[in-house]
C-alpha cells in the first residue's frame, strides 16, 4: 500500500470500475481513497466532517458509500454514527455527508469498567436498507465475542436492535475488525487477526444461525479491512506496523 494508507481500517470493492475504496483509521485526515488493484491511489476525496474513529466501509446497491464512525474503545461514546456519501460526490474533490446516528438498545450504562467493554465496533455492512454492526469485545477472556445489531440505513437517530451473538476464540487475536456480505446476500465474512469466518445457509438476517467455515490466517499482522470481490473472493488489508503489514491480500473461498 502507498504511504498515505498506512492505517487502512475499511475497504470496499466497486464492481463496475474495479476500484477499491479505502479509509484510514481515526486521527488521520477525513479522506476517502479510490485505489487500484496494484495499490495505487487513483482518487482522493476530502470528506467534510471529522475523522473521529472511522472503522469500516460499505456501499449500497445504488453505489452510495457508508463510513462507520463508531470506534468506541471505552464504551462511553454517545455520538456513534454512520456517514453516508452520495455517489454523486465520488468523482469530486470533496464530499458532504448525511449522518445516520444510533445507540445500542441494551447499553444502559456508559461505563469504562472492564466487564462492560462490549460496545466498541470495527465492523459493519449495508444489506436491504439496513445497517448491520458487529461489535468488538474488550472484556478479558471474551475478546472473540461479537454481537450483531441492525437499524435502518436512513438519516435520523436510531436504536440498534440486537439480533444475535457469536463467540470466536478467547484471546486478543479474535477481535472482529471488519465485515462484509456478498453481493448475492448468501455469504457473510468476518475478519479477525487470527481468522476469517464465512457464514452461509443462514435464515433471513440472523447471519449467525447458519453454518460457519473458519479460514485460519498464518500472518499475525493487524488486519483491519475485508470485503467481497464477487462471490468467492475476498480482499483483506492490514495496517503497517513494525516493518510488517501495509498490504492488500486476496483470498479465494470455496
Amino acid at each position: 500500500m502507498p504511504k498515505g494508507l498506512k492505517e487502512v481500517s475499511g475497504v470496499e470493492f466497486e464492481t463496475k470500475s474495479d476500484l477499491i475504496w479505502m479509509i484510514n483509521d481515526g486521527g488521520n485526515q477525513p479522506k476517502l481513497f479510490a485505489v487500484s488493484k496494484k495499490g495505487k491511489i487513483k482518487r482522493e476525496i476530502y470528506v467534510n466532517t471529522k475523522n473521529r474513529d472511522w472503522e469500516d466501509l460499505t456501499s449500497d446497491e445504488k453505489g452510495n458509500i457508508y463510513i462507520g464512525d463508531f470506534g468506541n474503545n471505552l464504551s462511553k461514546r454517545k455520538n456513534l454514527k454512520i456517514l453516508k456519501i452520495d455517489k454523486k460526490y465520488l468523482h469530486k474533490k470533496s464530499a458532504k455527508v448525511e449522518k445516520i446516528e444510533f445507540e445500542y438498545e441494551n447499553q444502559e450504562k456508559f461505563s469504562s469498567k472492564k466487564k462492560r467493554l462490549l460496545f466498541d465496533a470495527e465492523a459493519f455492512f449495508y444489506f436491504k436498507n439496513y445497517i448491520y454492526i458487529f461489535t468488538k469485545s474488550r472484556v478479558k477472556k471474551k475478546y472473540g465475542r461479537t454481537f450483531l445489531y441492525k437499524f435502518p440505513a436512513k438519516k435520523g437517530n436510531h436504536i440498534a436492535k440486537l439480533i444475535g451473538e457469536y463467540k470466536n476464540c478467547k484471546d486478543l487475536k479474535c477481535w472482529i475488525t471488519s465485515a462484509d456480505i456478498s453481493d448475492d446476500g448468501t455469504k457473510v465474512a468476518l475478519l479477525s487477526q487470527k481468522n476469517v469466518l464465512i457464514f452461509s445457509n443462514f435464515k433471513d438476517d440472523n447471519f449467525f444461525s447458519g453454518t460457519v467455515k473458519k479460514i485460519e490466517l498464518k500472518n499475525k499482522t493487524q488486519k483491519e479491512g475485508i470485503c467481497f470481490k464477487g462471490i468467492n473472493k475476498l480482499l483483506v488489508t492490514d495496517e503497517k506496523s513494525g516493518g510488517e503489514g501495509g498490504n492488500l491480500y486476496e483470498i479465494t473461498i470455496d
